[in-house]
């Protein structure tokens, strides 16, 4: 009897480590196909779609919940003010959108560990509550807003409203994951994503999903034809022309701020907020475990020289 216990024992204790070692091992094998020649993959839910890109790993195959919980460890602290809105299961859900086109599964495992920190770097910067003498410490409260507080104005355009018409009484001042301001803004990524945002754009303020879906778009859409996303200039598949080189500005971290803020941040030397987004990215990189050394030199890194794609009058911040 007691040798039939030890060995029932054993047999659990050794299907519990084989479980284990299948839980670190990629869990999600993708089925794989070869279309004209290249190989594209489908792992269900989380890649599909038959992408070249879902051949590789996912988000969720490196940047585990504890992470998330580590890079916005003071969200739900009382004087956040979104507390229980942001989560893991959210931004993942979201993810999987674009993963298919390349959010994440661009090149190697390391290239995708730093674009989720390049990325979820914006966002914490620009969602934050911390001050110098926080807890924690001043980039330990990404996430802690998911809309702007005491908005000044409806942020309406008149200019658009052929194209993009205010809806009556509705206010287009920030919301989300890299807030949305405008109802032109608005308008774009609610066609986008399939969803009413012009008319009702309460709605990021009320779905963490919907909200860093439109926060990801806007990562991965250049503002203009010709021009890169910031997916495409933090990953390098975007070749900067003669024009680009002239005006400083090359692949890395400090374009991505280029494109998504033009010249609010850019070009201004050391500039309060592009330092603050620098800042949260370096943090994010040591927390995920790539660490900031690899983040590049200075000119990789910063914008401050960078001449804008787009003058502040075309700006869409």
């Amino acid at each position: 009897m007691e040798v039939t216990k030890s060995l029932l024992l054993a047999l659990a204790i050794a299907l519990f480590l084989v479980a284990m070692v299948n839980a670190d091992d990629n869990t999600v094998k993708p089925i794989v196909k070869i279309v004209k020649g290249k190989k594209v993959c489908d792992k269900g839910w989380e890649c599909k779609g038959w992408s070249a890109y879902c051949c590789n790993q996912t988000i969720s195959d490196y940047f585990q919940s504890y992470q998330f919980e580590n890079l916005f460890s003071k969200r739900n602290s009382p004087v956040a003010h979104a507390v229980g809105f942001w989560d893991y299961h959210s931004f993942i859900t979201a993810a999987a959108e674009y993963q298919p086109h390349g959010f994440g599964t661009t090149g190697g495992k390391k290239t995708g560990m730093k674009e989720v920190s390049a990325f979820l770097g914006h966002v914490g910067s620009k969602t934050s509550c911390g001050y110098g003498v926080a807890t924690g410490g001043p980039l330990a409260w990404g996430l802690c807003y998911n809309k702007e507080m005491s908005p000044s104005k409806l942020y309406c355009d008149d200019y658009y409203k052929f194209t993009y018409p205010c809806s009556p009484g509705a206010s287009y001042h920030g919301r989300g994951a890299l807030p949305l301001y405008w109802n032109y803004n608005y308008g774009e990524a609610g066609e986008a994503l399939k969803v009413d945002l012009l008319n009702h754009p309460e709605y990021i303020e009320q779905n963490a999903t919907l909200a860093f879906q439109a926060a990801i778009w806007r990562w991965m859409t250049p503002a203009k034809k010709h021009q890169p996303s910031a997916h495409e200039a933090f990953v390098g598949t975007w070749k900067p022309t003669k024009n680009d080189t002239l005006a400083k500005r090359v692949p890395g971290f400090g374009t991505t701020m280029n494109v998504l803020y033009g010249d609010q941040v850019c070009g201004k030397g050391d500039d309060e907020s592009m330092n603050n987004m620098v800042s949260h990215y370096l943090y994010y990189l040591d927390l995920v475990g790539v660490g900031r050394e690899e983040a590049g030199p200075h000119e990789v890194l910063s914008c401050a020289e960078q001449e804008a794609f787009n003058p502040s009058s075309s700006s869409s911040s």
